[in-house]
């Protein structure tokens, strides 16, 4: 009998942490090109990808921003580029769309609703910052609502509806399932689903235990069979909330966009870090990672020679 094969995600920036709160957060074109190969040759068979402007960590949703790197892993590395529409809360979704308008990815990106999505509690734990914008963007987030209205969804849905593009589903809470749903019956979006499931940040679904499992109830309940489940856990959560979804039978994401952490008050050197750790998690249950080519057959992506970068 054939090994179940999961598949890891590695989100390597992200637009959540600032500079100052880790100093091995990628930030330039060839850290973050760096971080996704590294996270790649560790066994990642997707990397998740934002761009930053190199000389403040400004979350850049630019086309400009993201070529550099792009072209970079697509010559080092055969994985799954995966391109954020979800940039950063205080973008517009004309500025989220622009990358992906632009690359025609294999996989982007795509949050089910709008949110609180409450930064601002890590001004606790982090004090000094290097750069003038980065308490005001955590302390903003008390009242920044992260746009995703049925408009903007359905924008994202139909521009990239020509270029084959599918979408790792991000749903924060049980609700955007049914936002999910929703699009299915419309024939907006094409099984198979790749749904993201992400606990621990502020604004959506907690991170207990009861709280993964009634997400998984609820979507095996939606989508039966024509979906894959992944999960990720904010912070602390992250390799928890990774072993449930693994045992459960699903997917894993993570990187230094959901934790900068390696383990209890250790920060993680590299995006590679967390991904052996999954790794091992993944393969001490007797189970095999999968491979780019893996993923592209599971999720039936359209293949790395099919976009435009």
């Amino acid at each position: 009998m054939a090994r179940r094969k999961v598949i890891i995600t590695c989100a390597v920036t992200g637009s959540i942490h600032t500079p100052s709160m880790s100093p091995h957060l990628p930030v330039t074109a060839q850290e973050i090109a760096d971080a996704a190969i590294g996270a790649a040759e560790a066994g990642a068979a997707i990397v998740h990808l934002h761009a930053r402007d190199p000389e403040t960590g400004l979350p850049d949703q630019s086309p400009a921003a993201f070529e550099p790197f792009l072209k970079v892993i697509k010559q080092r590395s055969d994985c799954v580029v995966n391109i954020t529409t979800g940039g950063a809360s205080t973008m517009t979704i004309e500025e989220r769309l622009q990358p992906v308008a632009s690359f025609k990815p294999e996989v982007a990106s795509l949050n089910m609703g709008s949110m609180n999505f409450g930064l601002y509690p890590m001004l606790g734990r982090f004090t000094e910052f290097r750069h003038d914008w980065e308490r005001p963007y955590l302390e903003g987030s008390r009242d920044r609502i992260f746009r995703n209205t049925f408009a903007d969804i359905e924008n994202i849905l139909t521009t990239c509806a020509e270029n084959g593009t599918r979408f790792e589903i991000e749903c924060y809470d049980i609700g955007h399932l049914y936002t999910l749903a929703h699009f299915v019956d419309r024939g907006l979006v094409k099984p198979p689903f790749f749904v993201q499931s992400v606990f621990g940040i502020l604004g959506g679904i907690g991170a207990h235990a009861e709280d993964v499992a009634h997400m998984k109830r609820t979507a095996d309940r939606l989508f039966g069979d024509q979906y894959s489940w992944s999960v990720l856990g904010a912070g602390a959560n992250q390799m928890r909330i990774a072993a449930q979804s693994i045992a459960m039978g699903g997917n894993v994401r993570v990187g230094l966009e959901d934790s900068l952490w390696a383990g209890p008050g250790r920060m993680a050197t590299s995006n590679a870090e967390q991904v052996r750790i999954v790794r091992g998690l993944v393969e001490g249950l007797g189970l095999e990672v999968a491979t780019p080519a893996d993923a592209r057959d599971i999720l039936q992506l359209k293949g790395a020679d099919k976009v435009a970068f």
